[in-house]
């Protein structure tokens, strides 16, 4: 079967004007911070802490560079009926002050905890936080309930609990809150997904015998940053004799003729992510070559097909081969390559869809998630490989498609 694309979720230009409505930021930020206080309400929390990146953007949005996600730098607050809070790094503060006028400026604060133990814990510095988010959480009201955190150091989990706070899981509190895009979200989901459409036309025409991986990933990130990234997180690409199993990571191989080479493509616009797989052969392609790449579209399409609310993960994930039908021994193995994952400020959101965890713990499809479908198949010639990723919203009339640089058929670049 052929995927049907459906109407086409816009993807505008990245100006604003003023003879389009576009996305509206104001809007957005709105949106998730009022599904974020739905989302507490909802828990048994009285106050949500967040490290993680992505969910300080989300609930504040405020970002200060993809330099900082490893860091453990900053830190956001927001307690039951309150504003949101942060503790960003040094002069980071100020600036949100002067230009981000939807946070209090006095909910914004400089803060630093030690940089994940480079500045020893007996310097104070983690205890005075913690000392002063429990202040935070009295003031509010709900120094007695839970406090859900998302990610944190060790360290800072030891103090919050030495201040007398009960730590709880937030990080599933806070994906409850982003599981469901606005229109907002979905537009920009999109027009990052355009980009990558364009840097999938690049990679066709420079596809050539005597280019490295590398090569093609540098130019890749050239192209996706000249076109407004603002951050290409990973770029794999995987060729001929790497293709099978797969490394999950670029190398220097020199692309040759007759080579099967896919590509996966994660990056973001605005903070919204991509996950963007396609193959293509390089001159020609054999048979058996061909036959991985069609079992692979019949394994996407078939899942695809199914995507609707109101169905559950397990009925997709069952759609797809057992790992030891395409040379796995488990479905821990086989993870990740028959597999579908949410999308949208983070790689990974929900649904989770595969075997390994789908099929014992279901989760219900909603209007409004957006999640990327990816299949594999290895090549009966031991070493090649097909991988095919297309991202999807969840409407009511079924799914709609994102990701549009063609993959109905195998493509061959610079065909002989």
């Amino acid at each position: 079967m052929t995927t049907s694309f459906g109407e086409l979720i816009p993807a505008p230009g990245r100006m604003a004007v003023d003879f389009e409505e576009r996305v509206d930021f104001s809007r957005l930020n709105r949106y998730r911070l009022g599904r974020v206080r739905q989302a507490l309400d909802d828990s048994d929390l009285g106050a949500v802490l967040c490290f993680d990146m992505n969910n300080i953007r989300y609930l504040t949005s405020t970002h200060i560079g993809e330099w900082a996600r490893d860091k453990v730098c900053r830190y956001a607050l927001l307690t039951r009926g309150g504003e949101p809070m942060i503790w960003d790094f040094g002069s980071a503060a100020k600036h949100h002050r002067l230009h981000s006028p939807w946070l209090d400026p006095g909910n914004v604060h400089a803060g630093m905890l030690g940089l994940r133990g480079s500045v020893a814990p007996d310097a104070g510095l983690i205890d005075s936080a913690a000392t002063e988010i429990r202040r935070l959480l009295a003031e509010a009201g709900v120094a007695d309930m839970p406090l859900g955190v998302d990610i944190a150091e060790i360290p800072m989990v030891f103090a919050l609990q030495k201040a007398g706070i009960d730590v709880q899981d937030g990080q599933q509190t806070m994906l409850d809150a982003r599981e469901i895009k606005s229109a907002d979200e979905i537009t920009l989901l999109s027009m990052s997904a355009a980009m990558v459409d364009g840097a999938y036309q690049r990679i066709s025409e420079i596809l050539r015998p005597g280019i490295r991986e590398n090569e093609i990933v540098a130019e890749v990130n050239k192209f996706l940053y000249d076109a407004g990234s603002d951050d290409v997180e990973a770029i794999n690409a995987v060729s001929g004799e790497r293709c099978s199993p797969h490394p999950h990571v670029f190398s220097d191989r020199l692309i040759r003729p007759g080579d099967q080479a896919f590509f996966d493509i994660i990056q973001a616009y605005n903070g919204y992510r991509t996950c963007y797989y396609r193959t293509f052969n390089v001159g020609r392609a054999t048979s058996s070559q061909r036959d991985a790449y069609t079992k692979a579209r019949e394994w996407i399409d078939a899942a695809i097909a199914l995507v609707k609310p109101g169905v559950s993960t397990d009925v997709i994930a069952r759609t797809w081969p057992r790992a030891e039908e395409f040379g796995f021994e488990s479905e821990m193995d086989a993870f990740g390559l028959q597999f579908g994952h949410g999308l949208g400020l983070a790689l990974h959101e929900r649904p989770i869809v595969s075997r390994l965890n789908s099929l014992e713990h279901p989760v219900e499809l909603k209007e409004g998630m957006v999640f990327a479908v990816e299949t594999y198949c290895p090549a009966t010639d031991g070493f090649s490989a097909a991988r095919i990723e297309e991202e999807i919203v969840v409407t009511r009339d079924g799914p709609r498609i994102l990701t549009l640089f063609p993959a109905e058929e195998l493509f061959v670049a610079n065909a002989y």
